[in-house]
């Protein structure tokens, strides 16, 4: 190892190389050996020597740098912080929570819970609503039952007087509208259908079977005209019923002349002389809620024939000519027919007189 006395002369910095001022006073140009010094102030003494500070290393210029660069505050590269935290000093950005998240499973199940409830009394309620109208239903059909049941035992149950009043006002019922008074003069005995039509007749009516036949005839206020009215209560039900009113309406069996109803002559009155041949004009009304098939045949009160007999619904037509018509005996049979009609469903409903 060497020995101190060996070793070199210590190392000292060479003294700064300085250069005397130029003639015209102005100082000497920097070169790259001289420090740099301001030019405002004067150098230091020769004798006086200031260290000079280790430079700094030159931090890299940012990027983006210029007039236009970004705020490193508001950029996604942000520099780091002195703490170490990248993009610590710009805002802090998030993206909002989507709505139901997390909360989606319990959303769903109350609504789940609700929408069942919702079923369970939807379903309750249209149940509810269909038993009922199965009820009232059910009612309603025993109620029609029960009048139908009620109507076909009419010809026993009340006297004869309210299926056949003995005056019968018919308002209206006349040609032009005309009011019309019909008076009974003679009820015939309740009977079966024997001989009580005419044999095509009698087989239209076949199928609907015969419990009793009630008639009784009547005259108008001047005796001028004389009208028979029956009752055919059959043995059928509704729907037989309904299907005897279909083919009368379809084949019109109650405008054919070879199926006129036939009257009853009482004898000892006005009607004694009506017979066959001096029918005029009738109508026949099949009902469906009740086993009743209603007529009417009219003609002259002195015995006249008719050579063409026409069905009211004819004789009653606007511009009708024939002697019928034009004498009103459509409207006799039509009037009278719908008068006893309407007496009978009143009496239906409300059966309330003891038997005759």
């Amino acid at each position: 190892m060497p020995s101190d006395e060996d070793a070199g002369p210590a190392w000292t910095p060479a003294p700064p190389v300085r250069r005397a001022p130029s003639e015209d006073g102005a100082h000497p140009a920097w070169t790259p050996t001289a420090p740099a010094r301001h030019p405002d102030y004067d150098a230091p003494p020769a004798t006086a020597r200031v260290p000079r500070p280790a430079a700094a290393p030159e931090a890299p210029p940012p990027p983006h740098s210029g007039p236009f660069a970004p705020d490193p505050s508001l950029s996604w590269s942000a520099p780091p912080t002195p703490d170490g935290v990248p993009g610590a000093t710009r805002p802090v950005v998030t993206f909002a929570q989507p709505e139901g998240y997390r909360d989606t499973p319990r959303i769903h199940r109350g609504r789940t819970v609700a929408a069942a409830a919702c079923v369970v009394l939807g379903l309750g309620l249209i149940g509810g609503a269909v038993t009922g109208s199965w009820l009232v239903g059910d009612s309603a059909e025993a109620g029609e039952r029960g009048a139908y049941t009620a109507a076909g035992s009419l010809w026993h149950n009340v006297p004869v007087d309210r299926l056949f009043p003995p005056t019968v006002d018919g308002q209206g019922a006349g040609p032009g509208g005309a009011d019309r008074t019909w008076t009974r003069i003679a009820v015939a005995p309740d009977s079966g259908c024997a001989d009580a039509f005419d044999p095509l007749l009698q087989k239209a009516l076949s199928p609907v079977g015969c419990t009793r036949l009630l008639r009784a005839t009547y005259t108008d206020a001047t005796q001028s005209y004389v009208t028979t009215v029956g009752l055919l209560f059959t043995k059928a039900d509704a729907a037989a019923m309904r299907a005897l009113d279909t083919r009368f309406e379809k084949e019109g069996l109650a405008r054919r002349s070879d199926l006129m109803p036939r009257p009853y002559a009482a004898r000892d009155t006005v009607a004694a002389g009506f017979g066959d041949r001096q029918r005029a004009s009738w109508a026949i009304s099949v009902l469906t809620d009740a086993p009743v098939v209603v007529y009417a045949v009219s003609g002259w009160a002195d015995g006249r024939t008719v050579a063409t007999p026409q069905p009211a619904a004819e004789a009653t037509a606007t511009g009708a000519t024939t002697a019928p018509a034009q004498a009103g005996l459509g409207n006799e049979a039509k009037g009278l027919a719908d008068r006893i009609e309407r007496a009978l469903r009143k009496t239906a409903v409300s059966p309330s007189e003891q038997p005759s």
